[in-house]
């Protein structure tokens, strides 16, 4: 039986393992610094997570091993009837445990979490490079609905 992974909310120790596991695929070789000492910006913007009581980078944790991440947001809104929406942002799972099923548990906890806070929705966004990654959220469930834009500044 392979182990049990733990599902907490990050801590600033966290922080090298969580910049590490970002700057560990494709996209993010070229986006972010995982060197150390790390740049000021990953802390400051830690710390306006953890500070934020609508936001949250939830950390998979094997044998004392942070092996997986996600920030998880509730958004409130006045559409829906006054019902926030969750969003899944940054989701990775280290690459020597990918495979494992252990993604799919950080994606049971987020959207348990998202039915405790009320959310009427759990959203997210990939890129569009991502395919393996789109099809792992269409197997849990999640469908294409809307055209997601952005604007890079």
């Amino acid at each position: 039986m392979p182990p049990t992974m733990l599902i907490r909310t990050a801590e600033t120790d966290d922080l090298p393992a969580l910049v590490a596991m970002l700057a560990d695929d494709i996209l993010g070789q070229s986006r972010e610094d995982a060197s150390l000492p790390l740049k000021q910006g990953y802390t400051d913007a830690f710390a306006a997570i953890a500070a934020d009581p609508y936001n949250d980078i939830i950390v998979g944790e094997l044998d004392g091993t942070v092996m997986a991440m996600m920030q998880f947001t509730v958004i409130p809104s006045i559409s829906f009837k006054g019902r926030s929406r969750a969003q899944i942002e940054s989701v990775r799972v280290a690459k020597d445990y990918r495979g494992g099923g252990y993604g799919r548990k950080m994606f049971e906890w987020a959207i348990d979490e998202a039915r405790r806070r009320n959310c009427h929705l759990v959203q997210l966004s990939t890129n569009a490079d991502r395919k393996d990654a789109a099809r792992f959220y269409e197997d849990l469930g999640f469908t294409a609905s809307h055209i997601g834009m952005k604007m890079v500044l």
